[in-house]
């Protein structure tokens, strides 16, 4: 037998409740009035809002309880930390609602649609849908019914909404002033949390602080908005202002950039600077992808930051064992790793490693440990293990190597490019793991345009906007002609692509060896006035080879001509000093 509810005791609970609603609210009412000066918001709070925000308030803490008790105010807690807290104004929220069920039928010209539906408190977006469903559902346009579902009942909710339709409040408020201001607060919510940057989340909020922001419409608030997102990538400032703060300040990168591994260019181009493209020149097969490497690992290593290589050139195992070659070789990085040893790339290849004194184990002709005809890798490993302390320190070289993924040199090969690809690599890199240095390896026209000579540019572009818009550093080889041109005579005019390429670089470094036959004809020295010279030892070993750089191009200053000593089979790069041809044969020397 089905038990009937008592329709007095049923009355008694409901009054009941709405004298302990109206308690809650009455103090809600003196914290909202005690807080009111530090509240912000368009419109002046007069007696009748104050009391409704205090019912309201009361009503969406009860709302949001519930909810959390069946776990569903997530979403809406979510929501709220997308965009700042000052983008809400809750009692513009009530004005609007109350507006609305003062009059109806304005749902027909006031409302918001789905994609923009921000409001802040769940109670208004509820009555919101009341309106629409009920209050004002002859004269709601039809698509809001789509878009929305049927809202929920709320017992409380009748006696605020009745006070809302009694009160003549459009005879203080403008409808139509309401509207606008809460839907400009809309459309900066909306922006503002599908922005792709911080820096752009950053501008967009800024609008709600523009001079002429009152007097702006919607669409001039989505008009400036597409406008911060075209020119998001440009750099703008008053010039005038705070020049002692960007003049004075440690972080002034004009200044210093993080050090080059070889003192004059780091003096000549204040270093790796962010925000700028740095060109390197040499002809096919003089190092490119090994000077890349070991530009990269100096950052990485020695400086303790994050750097990507994007290569079209060498393969990933190519690029690794030039990177432990580099590590292991080079002499401030063996100070780090611990490990004072010199081995050549080919021998770490093929594992050749001599015993140590007193071992007995078969050795070839130069003195390697033999692996056996039958013998696995595991096993042959195991052996080295035991009796080469050579094999020992490259192993430790290595562990160490593993330890240091917190400024890892990261790689990416890539076979068919265009600009897009190289676009997209670099971005999702530096957003995913934070890179703020990038090498790409070789400067090409993107595989649909080969052939196109003046297509570099385009793509020497994007790597320049990438540099400038996320304030990253990004180095980039290039190729050089192998023509009769003498090294010491090296111009734009001798890049093996379209010369106009140049325009974009920041710097450009043209490098080029030194015939063996002439190195008697040059001479160096310390100093660019070449108060000594010294001249250049022949090395009969010949990996050793004497490259020239000419700076042809530097937006910091000067642009000296340089010797460097390099050995491509340890990696090893070694600035010399300044470079000219001796006074003899001067005249081969262009001016």
């Amino acid at each position: 037998m089905a038990v009937q509810e008592n329709p007095e005791f049923k009355q008694l609970e409901h009054n009941l409740n709405k004298i302990f609603q109206q308690d809650k609210a009455a103090k809600e009412l003196e914290k909202l009035k005690a807080e009111a000066a530090k509240v912000q918001s368009m419109f002046e709070r007069d007696e009748f809002i104050f009391h409704l925000q205090a019912q309201i308030n009361v009503l969406e803490q009860r709302e949001k309880h519930e909810m959390e008790l069946q776990g569903g105010s997530e979403n809406e807690e979510a929501l709220a930390q997308l965009y700042p807290p000052e983008l809400d104004d809750d009692i513009l929220e009530i004005i609007y609602i109350a507006l609305l069920y003062g009059t109806p039928n304005a749902i027909a010209k006031y409302y918001f649609e789905k994609d923009l539906f921000y409001f802040h408190s769940i109670i208004i977006q509820n009555m919101y849908k009341d309106v629409i469903f009920k209050e004002g559902e002859k004269n709601a346009p039809p698509q809001l019914k789509e878009q929305f579902s049927f809202p929920k009942a709320i017992t409380e909710m009748y006696d605020i909404k009745q006070e809302m339709k009694n009160a003549p409040l459009y005879q203080k408020y403008d409808f139509e002033e309401v509207y606008r201001e809460l839907k400009k607060l809309f459309i900066l919510k909306k922006y503002y949390i599908i922005a792709p940057t911080k820096n752009l989340q950053a501008k967009i909020f800024e609008i709600k602080s523009y001079e002429k922001y009152k007097e702006m419409s919607p669409e001039e608030v989505i008009d400036a908005i597409n406008q911060l997102q075209v020119t998001n990538r440009l750099s703008q400032a008053i010039l005038d202002k705070d020049i002692a703060k960007f003049w004075l300040s440690d972080e002034n990168r004009l200044r210093d950039g993080i050090p080059i591994p070889f003192p004059i260019l780091t003096k000549v181009f204040k270093g790796f600077r962010k925000s700028e493209l740095l060109a390197y020149s040499m002809p096919s097969n003089a190092g490119k992808s090994r000077f890349t490497v070991e530009l990269a690992c100096h950052i990485a290593f020695l400086n303790h930051r994050k750097c990507l290589i994007v290569s079209n050139e060498m393969t990933e195992d190519k690029i690794r064992l030039c990177l432990l070659s580099t590590v292991m070789n080079n002499p401030e990085m063996q100070k780090l790793h611990g490990q004072k040893l010199r081995k050549n790339e080919a021998e770490l290849i093929d594992l050749k490693f001599r015993p140590d004194e007193g071992k007995n184990v078969p050795v070839d002709k130069d003195g390697f440990v033999l692996k056996g005809e039958e013998e696995n890798m595991e096993s042959f490993t195991k052996r080295l293990a035991d009796c080469s302390t050579e094999y020992n320190m490259v192993m430790k070289v290595v562990d160490w190597l593993n330890k240091e993924i917190g400024h890892s040199v990261y790689f990416v090969h890539l076979t068919e490019y265009s600009n897009n690809d190289l676009h997209e690599v670099i971005s999702n890199y530096m957003y995913k793991d934070g890179i703020e240095f990038v090498f790409y390896d070789t400067l090409k026209t993107e595989v649909a345009s080969i052939g196109k000579s003046d297509e570099l540019k385009k793509t020497a572009t994007v790597l320049s906007e990438l540099a400038q818009k996320f304030d990253i550093f990004v180095g980039a080889s290039i190729q050089l002609l192998d023509n009769q041109t003498l090294p010491i005579n090296l111009t734009v005019n001798d890049l093996s692509v379209s010369k106009n390429v140049k325009e974009v670089f920041d710097t450009l470094s043209l490098f080029k060896q030194i015939h063996r036959n002439s190195l008697n004809k040059y001479e160096y020295s310390d100093s660019e006035m070449f108060l000594e010279t010294k001249e250049i030892f022949n090395d009969p070993n010949p990996n050793i080879r004497y490259y020239v750089c000419v700076v042809d191009k530097n937006r910091a200053g000067d642009k000296p001509k340089l010797l460097f000593r390099i050995n491509l089979a340890y990696n090893e790069w070694i600035e010399m000093g300044y470079v000219r041809l001796k006074e003899e044969y001067a005249e081969f020397e262009a001016f």
